[in-house]
Formats: structure tokens, sequence, C-alpha cells
């Protein structure tokens, strides 16, 4: 029988990792599970149980250990408690040696209770020294493992929450993204976007995700409609595009005449299929007056081959001497 591969979540909102659930065929959706992670014992929710699984990364699925218990839920929430009891105490240390530039977002327990990250951002090019700070966590916690992990403005707005800068309720990472795609400003254009700053940036202070949402889709609907400044043919003559609508699939031309006219991409197309057909039946045309020219050629050659053949010859220089 084949494993079961489930997708599992350590946060609320998170990255959903790939494990095997082995024999394990009765687990479910909101079913808890211990795992074995790079970074320690875990315990996170399942998200996912996936029927057709990709091929694995590394050539072999992570195993769980087992499906967590309500003890196993009692002690994560205590962890939870003691990584808000981190938090302060990181800053308070932070304080004392006054280490500035430096904001301390987040901390995350093991569920072990073995390793504690302590999750900082800052916004200096350069790497910060934290070497004092981590050493003063240290004797804090001796029986833990400090590590401290830089995570990027995306990551701090995700952590911190709020409203959204388009004056939603809750932001868009804190509600339902798990990952973080990559947002260029071309993205902003093909939407055709205000390129002003509060437009397109979100409170993380880098482009909005949500810039990433319809794009493929403007994309796909761009494809057949003309780009800015080409020259068109239309019913009604020549023109010069002055604007598309891509969502209305609509296009706006600037006659040679001097007005402006509005047609949708199927009209033009329309056109443009009917111009072409136009265009062939003229060059067939041509081609058969063409045919019919060199096919009358071709029949009159052997009459006037056949008359030089016959014709009286000329007399040859010595033929002429003799006379």
């Amino acid at each position: 029988m084949e494993p079961t591969i489930i997708g599992i979540s350590f946060q609320e909102i998170g990255k959903i990792y790939h494990f095997n659930a082995g024999d394990n065929h009765q687990i479910k959706v909101g079913d808890f599970v211990v795992v074995d992670t790079s970074r320690g014992c875990q315990l996170g929710e399942v998200m996912q149980i996936i029927s057709d699984p990709p091929p694995p990364p590394d050539g072999l699925w992570k195993t769980i250990k087992r499906i967590a218990t309500a003890r196993d839920l009692v002690l994560r929430q205590l962890w939870k408690k003691k990584e808000v009891e981190a938090v302060k105490s990181c800053r308070a240390k932070m304080a004392e040696l006054k280490i500035l530039g430096v904001k301390i977002v987040d901390a995350e327990y093991t569920f072990d209770g073995k390793r504690l990250s302590i999750l900082y951002n800052t916004e200096a090019e350069g790497k910060v020294d934290l070497h004092k700070l981590q050493q003063a966590m240290n004797r804090l916690y001796p029986r833990t493992r400090i590590g401290m992990r830089q995570i990027g403005p995306r990551d701090v707005a995700k952590v911190i929450g709020g409203m959204g800068a388009c004056g939603m309720g809750e932001r868009c990472c804190s509600k339902f993204l798990t990952e973080f795609n990559p947002i260029s400003i071309r993205m902003a254009k093909e939407q055709g976007i205000s390129l002003t700053p509060s437009e397109i940036t979100g409170m993380c202070g880098r482009l909005r995700c949500c810039l990433h949402y319809e794009y493929e889709q403007y994309l796909e609907l761009k494809k057949e409609l003309p780009k800015r400044k080409d020259q068109v043919n239309t019913s009604q003559g020549r023109g010069r595009v002055v604007d598309v609508d891509t969502l209305k699939q609509s296009i706006s031309i600037l006659l040679e005449a001097g007005n402006t006219v509005e047609i949708t991409l199927a009209e033009w197309k329309d056109f443009q299929d009917a111009d072409r057909e136009m265009q062939e039946g003229q060059q067939t045309s041509s081609d058969k007056k063409d045919q019919y020219k060199n096919d009358k050629q071709v029949q009159g050659t052997p009459k006037d081959t056949s008359k030089r053949r016959f014709s009286k010859r000329r007399p040859s220089q010595r033929n002429r001497r003799k006379k």
C-alpha cells in the first residue's frame, strides 16, 4: 500500500511542508502531528492530504513521528507563552547593551524546548553584530540553544499584522498568504496601475503582494491586443492606437481624419480577417493572370522556332565570292 503524503504547516498562516505519514491512513486535515525538522522537533497542523504528490526534493520524504496528543497541544500553548516572555527579555537585554537599529520581532521555541530562535529585523545594509546579545540570552536561558535569525520586512509585517495599505481590516500576508512571490514594477505597468509610491507600496515598505494576483491574467488578455502607438487598419480607415483597455478588451484609435473611435477586439479581429481574405483573393487573381500570360508565351514558342527553322538561309561568304 502506498504511503500517505501530507502537507503540514508549523504556523497559523505559514508555508506548507510535505511529510510521509506512513501507514496512518486515518489521519485527516486539522490533525496535529509531531515531526523532526532541520530546526529540531516541531508540532504542526495537517493542512492537506496529497493524493498525487510530486517527487520528493531529496529523494525521500521525511516521516512523521506520531500524531499529537491532548498533552502535546497543552505543551504547545505553554511554549507560546514562553515565546512572549523571551521577546520581552531580549528587548530588555538589547536596551542594556545599547544596540541600535535592530528590531526584535518574535521568538520561536521548538516543540521539545531545546532551541529558541530570536527573529529580528534591521534596516542596516551590512551585517549587524549581535554576538553580545546572544551571549546575554545564553546566560538567561542556560539550558536552551539560542539562535538569532534575521527576517525581511515582509515577514515582519506578516508577524505584526494590522490593517492593509488598501484599507482592508487585515493584511493579505497575515490572512492567507503562505509564501511571498517576487514582485516587480513591471507588474504594475502591465496592469495600468499608477506608479505613485503610495499606490503600489504596502505597509512593509515593499511593492504590494496583490500586484501578483492578476498579473498572469493581464498577460493572457493582452496577447491579442495591439500595443499603444501601433498603426492599424479599421473599417473607418487607418489610424494609430492611443489607448488599450485590457479588461474591456477594447481599443481607442486616432484615425487619420482626426477623430478618435473605440472598437472592441472582436470587431477589430473581424475586420482583420476580412481584410486578409480580400488581400488573399487579390493575390490569387493576380497569380492567375501571371499564369495565363506564361502559358500563352509557352504556346507561342514552337511557332516561332518553326519559322526560324524553315527560313531561307543566307549564302555563305565563300559562295558570294564565287558569284
